[in-house]
């Protein structure tokens, strides 16, 4: 059933365009013709989560099956939450404006761990009862995918099932067996049971945690974990994520949804493949969307041609995790411009050390925006350790391409806190922006713009699963600021400009992302306390969040502040993504002694991936005698 939303109402609120749907290319249905009705909900504002590729991606091939209809959803600004709470209106749908209660599945991303609070807050906010064990028949089944899904324990008391994997491989086949289970009169429990047999979907409620007897070593009351095992034999023991084998076969959204209002990311956008070569060893979303996968050039630029044509932007991003290791990137980027001279195009992720100069011409051709390296760490010892695996001459050596094509405005991220991390790795951070700043007046005057700004933006790392640092203890509140102060101390250039994260806000980030199903009592005395838009520094309650800790008896030192054995058993273990344990744990230890480990181009290095997807980067250039050694 929709409701209405009074004019009085959004009149009264912040961008009222976030609440009214009705955008360009967006889709309706005869809710008669459906048996799936799904809301995919994103867990923020609408300004941040129309800029979401995968939102596109899903919307339009759900759309795309027979008898499913897909609609959105996002968390609303504190304004309209007050006016629909003190009015009793539910939280709805934007296409049909139907109450997210009536819907068949609620769908969340989970795209990064400040977002858990918002969760629960739209799933009261449209009358779903928060835990899983208190919903009947007439309650949607709430589902949550995207990065984070990977290790699902802390939201496991509030989600139905997870899906593990990329969206367009195995969601026909859940909606098709949900169509037959509700035309047999099944109820909520036994449709679990069937969607546990689905590849990559993970049940929680089916399965039992136990734990040891005694407390982690260093902590006062926290026990290890014992087992993550099947308590239903519908269950699978581990369940491997699925993946797309074939990027080209699978549609792609060429007339994706145009906002009424100005988004955080406005333009139009390609992916131009998955996945990413590189192994650096804090990236949870290099080792969880491996292996590479491209898209041909060909559909590339035909698909360019239908995204321009089906919205109109004169801007377009091409999008990877590392984007000029596509194979042909500057040919590709030069029949764009041929074909479309008044489109600006956008490589995130540029890598520096594969920079080139024909590259920055050609991006040139456009209006030149900042553009972004990602350095990570200050010294060369560092950046080995981490496996970024570039030198301090590459990166001067790509500035400088930048400066002689006339680019002046620069930002490099960096990360404090990394393993081994010393003061001389962070003195080395305010030393090589210094030497940029140096490399812009070696450019001869007429070959340089007037002036030169290099933006120096510091996060601070948080040890995530699925990585080879997920065993490493994560730096505390103290140890972080001192290490931000000393920095800031350090630069001492005008042309240089420094920005950093906010540290107790990592010491969550990292307490939530290794966090198990302990955790879950955490994000729900948080929300009730008022937490929400946590990611948002000006909505950020650090006092809630401290208080919900002691409340809660959450032991932050046995998250955060220790390094685990590498027999523990961790909360996502009965999770695979594909690469074993056995390699993240040789990945951990090549760290510490500072061995690089090559591409998956250059060398492969049997991380596992090919036993669930023989495709892409790893069927390519291989020897004799690794397809042998990664067949074992």
């Amino acid at each position: 059933m929709s409701i209405q939303i009074p004019d009085s109402l959004l009149l009264s609120v912040q961008k009222p365009a976030r609440y009214i749907g009705g955008e360009v290319n967006t889709v309706t249905k005869d809710l008669k013709d459906v048996h799936a009705h799904f809301c995919f909900c994103f867990p923020d504002v609408y300004d941040v989560g129309m800029c979401h590729l995968g939102l596109q991606i899903l919307y339009h091939g759900l759309n795309s099956y027979e008898g499913v209809f897909c609609e959105r959803c996002f968390a609303p600004w504190t304004d309209m939450e007050e006016l629909m709470r003190r009015k009793d209106i539910p939280l709805y749908s934007l296409e049909t404006f139907t109450p997210l209660h009536e819907f068949d599945f609620v769908g969340f991303t989970l795209q990064y761990e400040m977002s858990y609070t918002n969760i629960l807050n739209m799933l009261d906010l449209g009358r779903i009862p928060l835990m899983a064990k208190d919903r009947t028949d007439e309650d949607p089944l709430v589902i949550a995918g995207g990065p984070n899904a990977y290790n699902p324990e802390p939201l496991a008391d509030f989600v139905d099932l997870f899906y593990m994997g990329e969206g367009e491989v195995e969601y026909e086949h859940l909606f098709r067996l949900y169509k037959e289970h509700r035309e047999k009169g099944g109820g909520r429990r036994d449709f679990l049971k069937i969607a546990a047999a689905v590849p990559g979907i993970y049940v929680p409620s089916l399965y039992q945690v136990t734990y040891e007897d005694h407390p982690a070593e260093g902590c006062d009351h926290t026990p290890m974990i014992s087992s993550v095992t099947p308590s239903d034999p519908a269950a699978p023991a581990v369940v491997t994520k699925v993946l797309c084998t074939d990027m080209d076969a699978i549609d792609y959204p060429t007339r994706p949804i145009i906002p009424y209002l100005q988004i955080v990311h406005d333009r139009a956008v390609m992916e131009i493949f998955r996945g990413c070569l590189r192994g650096c060893r804090f990236c949870h979303a290099g080792m969880v969307y491996r292996p590479v996968r491209m898209r041909s050039k060909e559909n590339v630029l035909a698909w360019v041609d239908e995204v321009l044509k089906g919205t109109g932007y004169d801007e377009l991003s091409l999008t990877s995790l590392s984007s000029n290791d596509y194979p042909g990137l500057y040919d590709l980027l030069r029949e764009i411009h041929e074909k479309y001279p008044h489109v600006n195009v956008s490589l995130p992720s540029l890598r520096v050390d594969a920079f080139s100069l024909e590259l920055m011409e050609e991006l040139a051709q456009g209006k030149k925006s900042l553009l972004t390296f990602a350095a990570e760490g200050g010294t060369q010892r560092l950046r080995d350790v981490i496996n970024k695996g570039i030198t301090e001459e590459e990166i001067l050596s790509g500035v400088r391409l930048a400066f002689e094509g006339q680019w002046d405005r620069i930002k490099l991220y960096f990360m404090l806190g990394l393993p081994t991390e010393t003061q001389e790795d962070v003195q080395g951070i305010a030393d090589l922006a210094s030497r940029i700043v140096h490399e812009w007046y070696q450019v001869p005057k007429e070959k340089r713009s007037r002036d030169v700004s290099v933006g120096v933006s510091t996060s601070f790392f948080v040890p995530k699963p699925f990585t080879p640092f997920q065993w490493t203890e994560q730096c505390g509140y103290e140890e972080y600021m001192e290490k931000q102060h000393f920095l800031n101390a350090a630069i001492r250039s005008k042309k240089v400009r420094y920005s950093c994260h906010d540290a107790f806000l990592s010491t969550l980030e990292g307490l939530l992302a290794r966090g198990d199903r302990r955790t879950g009592a955490l994000i729900y005395t948080a929300w009730k306390k008022g937490c929400r838009f946590d990611s948002w520094s000006d909505m950020f309650n650090e006092n809630a969040w401290k208080e919900a800790i002691e409340e809660t008896g959450t032991e932050v030192f046995y998250y955060c502040y220790r390094r685990r054995p590498a027999d523990e058993v961790l909360p996502w273990d009965h999770i695979s993504i594909g690469v074993s344990k056995a390699f993240l744990w040789g990945e951990y230890q090549r760290a510490f002694e500072g061995k690089v480990t090559p591409n998956c181009r250059e060398h492969c290095s049997g991380c596992g991936i090919r036993r669930i997807c023989n495709t892409g980067v790893c069927t390519e250039s291989r020897t004799s005698d690794e397809r042998e050694e990664v067949a074992k």
